[in-house]
């Protein structure tokens, strides 16, 4: 029904910047919030940002003023640059679409499969 895929992780050093993409396609009758969420070895899975239709970022603390979200409506695309990164921020990073599948529904989370994002000291 609908596939989201994500992309741009890899390895960075310390004090770095990587950009991810993520794209939302199939049954894309309207795409709401789209974010990104992340897990680390042995830890929670944990909110990092999320962007509404409106264009209003929300970030956690953790990464407010370092991340940066965006998207691009049109291709139902949300971006997430990461400047400065640290090894905390070493996690899998993990992309979702709240998306409504037809006229008159409930929006569902699609979750893309991750992509991995390593910061070295």
């Amino acid at each position: 029904q609908v596939q989201v895929a994500e992309s741009g992780g890899g390895l960075v050093q310390s004090g770095g910047s990587l950009r991810l993409s993520c794209q939302a396609s199939g049954r894309t009758f309207r795409v709401n919030d789209m974010g990104w969420y992340r897990q680390a070895p042995g830890k929670q899975r944990e909110f990092v940002a999320k962007i509404a239709t409106d264009y209003i970022p929300t970030y956690a603390e953790s990464v407010e003023g370092r991340f940066a979200i965006s998207r691009d409506s049109a291709k139902n695309t949300v971006y997430l640059q990461m400047n400065s990164l640290n090894p905390d921020d070493t996690a899998d990073y993990m992309c979702y679409a709240n998306v409504q599948i037809q006229w008159a529904t409930t929006g569902r989370d699609f979750w893309g499969q991750g992509t991995q994002v390593t910061v070295s000291s």
